[in-house]
């Protein structure tokens, strides 16, 4: 394939709600842009960009996939997003690097939370962005309503480009408000025709509208605008397009995928209002003092490349997806990974088309590819050349579900690891961390697909089966008051025996969790030599409370007083004798289980208020406050973390996707009483799988 000049290619992420048709759409630019020689279907799992065995499995995107095209002389590099919620991570990598996005949504009539979502995102962040209205072609579709759905958010920033004819039910035309054409469905989008009489009414309504909007975004076209009362078709496609350019403008078009209807107008458009690497605002990058530098898209600058996204190919091994920020790439070459502090050099590049490789020995500035074979270089990395500089982080959604993961078959824990291991190298919004209180193992994600689909491909790529639960709670015991108990360890079988006596005062101590080992022995009642033995006793002991078997925290343990005997008198006698003093006198001395307290900041729409906090009372939370931040509300909680260990999937179902939340740990609180047989009980069940495993 030719070095594409960075003026003629469109970096597009499609994005929106799941099952909404983006892969479809996609697979039909590619058909008709004649990079595929048949349009597949998600259906029958032979899509481009849907390759993954377990997309093709469920039938829906788990991972980002790239596939790239050529169309009157423009290259296409379309980032096909998943839009289910779990794999937010593939969303925020595709954004790091699109310069546009293209929102698909069906034409149900309303506004879906994937599309609200997606279009979020774009406005705040700016992104230039037009929507495609697909599945047209459906019995029941409505364009406008669901325009009009659209547009009760977001108001005069959305712009209907396209004039749908419907008759019976069925898709037959469109009209181009730009252009002032109508084309019959099959047209290609040439050979436009006058506009009919029955959409002659709503062309001219909507026409007004899109004109106003154009002229918005330039004086010198506001003033013909006024002038005239009108705009030619090129000053409308001028002001709309720098409309979209600044995010003040977002093009509506519609047809189906699945049909390939309106889908050669929407690429036509896609060249016409969607900025090439060129066009858009340069990247905010710093150099190696600190200092901010910005990157264009020059291909005689020096490269200047981001790792954006990583897969392990099983015959090329991984591959490392990029964008070239500038400069231009040639296989051959060494670069350096700023990031890793390491140099790689550059053997083979790859354009994708899905898992097609498609070799090249050249990539210009603001053109996406592959390279393969790099040793040290992962996800979002910097490779430069000449003057170090750091492109800013793509930061990942924090994980909110933990769940523990354990091995199927007794001694496969090794192999799951090494495989989550493998796996993290495709998708990095995922982390495997020990839990030292509980001493397990926990996957954290966003959501439980996305934990199910890791142990999925555990066992399709590495044979190894695991399987998740609700992760231990790390409770903790403490005592509220004083009690004095005596240890007494006595062992005699024949020769040398055991002695040892001491006398322990236990009270609640210092805040902070910490033991306190106090010695307050006077006489010699327990020679210096065995002193640091109770002690040792001690702090075995308090791993494990008496109700539970929790560790226990903020204890305070006096040794006042005890015995020893000359002779049979060991360390090993004092531990034990500490041990039992601690058993008797813990038990004595009001022992209660805490349980950790989590804060949490959940963003939800207004309308789900009284839902949240009706729950929120539900888990034996505390509601602390709320704040409208950007059109929604923030409530800050404290909530137990027993009550919320699935709250992602919970405030998900809650919100119908629209809310979201953050937790840190504030602090340990008393378990109330209610709830302690329950804990305990846990407790046992857990000890006695845990003894017969």
């Amino acid at each position: 394939m030719a070095v594409f000049n960075a003026k003629n290619i469109r970096n597009i992420a499609v994005i929106g709600h799941g099952g909404e048709g983006k892969t479809t759409l996609v697979e039909a630019i590619l058909f008709n842009a004649k990079a595929i020689d048949r349009q597949g279907r998600v259906d029958d799992g032979n899509t481009t960009t849907d390759f993954d065995p377990e997309e093709i499995n469920k039938k829906i995107s788990i991972s980002l996939a790239m596939a790239n095209c050529v169309y009157k002389g423009t290259k296409f590099n379309f980032l096909d997003v998943p839009g289910f919620f779990d794999f937010e991570g593939e969303f925020v990598q595709a954004m790091a690097v699109a310069d546009c996005a293209l929102v698909v949504t069906g034409a149900g009539g309303n506004l879906t939370v994937g599309c609200e979502k997606a279009l979020d995102y774009c406005v705040e962040h700016k992104i230039p962005t037009m929507i495609f209205v697909s599945d047209m072609d459906k019995e029941n579709s409505n364009y406008f309503t669901t325009v009009e759905a659209i547009q009760a958010k977001y108001g005069t920033r959305i712009a209907p480009l396209m004039l749908p004819l419907m008759e019976g039910g069925k898709f037959k035309g469109y009209a181009n408000i730009a252009e002032g054409k109508y084309y019959p469905v099959g047209a290609h989008g040439e050979n436009g025709q006058d506009i009919p009489a029955a959409l002659a009414g709503k062309f001219e309504e909507i026409g007004a509208v899109v004109q106003e909007k154009a002229a918005e975004s330039d004086e010198e076209l506001m003033e013909i605008f006024f002038e005239n009362g009108a705009l030619e078709a090129e000053q409308i496609v001028k002001g709309i397009k720098a409309g979209i350019c600044d995010g003040s403008a977002i093009g509506v078009f519609g047809g189906s995928g699945l049909a390939n209807q309106g889908v050669y107008n929407l690429m036509n458009n896609l060249i016409g209002f969607m900025p090439s690497p060129a066009d858009v605002k340069p990247v905010k990058a710093h150099d190696e003092a600190g200092n901010e530098v910005e990157i264009v898209a020059d291909e005689k600058a020096p490269v200047v490349l981001r790792v954006f996204k990583t897969i392990v190919d099983p015959f090329v091994g991984r591959m490392n997806l990029i964008k070239v920020m500038s400069g231009t790439l040639k296989s051959g070459t060494t670069i350096k990974n700023i990031t890793k502090d390491s140099d790689e050099k550059i053997s083979t590049i790859y354009f994708l088309k899905g898992k097609k490789q498609e070799a090249t020995d050249t990539i210009g500035a603001g053109d996406m590819g592959a390279l393969a074979k790099l040793s040290n270089t992962t996800t979002g990395d910097t490779l430069c050349e000449g003057k170090a500089v750091v492109l800013p982080e793509i930061k990942m959604p924090n994980p909110v579900l933990n769940m523990a993961v354990y091995a199927t078959k007794k001694g496969d824990e090794d192999k799951i690891f090494a495989g989550l291991s493998k796996l993290k190298d495709e998708d990095i919004s995922f982390t495997v961390v020990k839990n030292i209180e509980t001493n397990e193992m926990l996957l954290c994600g966003v959501g439980e697909t996305q934990l199910d689909i890791l142990c999925r491909k555990l066992k399709n790529k590495f044979g190894v089966e695991a399987v998740l639960k609700e992760p231990r709670i790390a409770y903790r015991e403490t005592i509220r008051k004083m009690a004095e108990a005596e240890g007494k360890h006595k062992k005699q079988s024949g020769g040398a025996g055991q002695f040892g006596v001491c006398s322990v005062r236990f009270e609640p101590g210092a805040a902070d969790g910490e033991f306190e080992f106090v010695d307050a022995v006077v006489g010699g009642a327990v020679p210096r030599q065995f002193i640091p033995a109770v002690e040792k006793g001690l702090r075995e002991a308090i791993k494990a409370g008496v109700l539970a078997g929790y560790p226990m925290v903020n204890l305070k343990a006096t040794l006042f007083d005890g015995k020893y005997h000359p002779v049979d008198s060991k360390e090993i006698a004092f531990v034990s004798a500490a041990k039992l003093a601690y058993a008797d006198g813990i038990a004595k001395a009001g022992p209660i289980l805490l349980e950790p307290i989590y804060s949490l900041k959940i963003t939800v729409p207004e309308s789900f208020m009284g839902d949240i906090l009706g729950d929120m009372n539900k888990r034996r939370g505390r509601v602390l406050g709320m704040e409208a931040v950007g059109g929604k509300q923030v409530i800050s909680a404290e909530c137990p973390l027993g009550e919320i260990t699935k709250y992602a999937t919970d405030l998900r179902s809650m919100t119908q996707g629209r809310g979201s939340y953050e937790l840190e740990f504030a602090r340990y609180e008393e378990v109330p009483a209610t709830s302690v047989p329950k804990i305990i009980e846990d407790a046992k069940k857990f000890a006695a799988e845990k003894e017969n495993a």
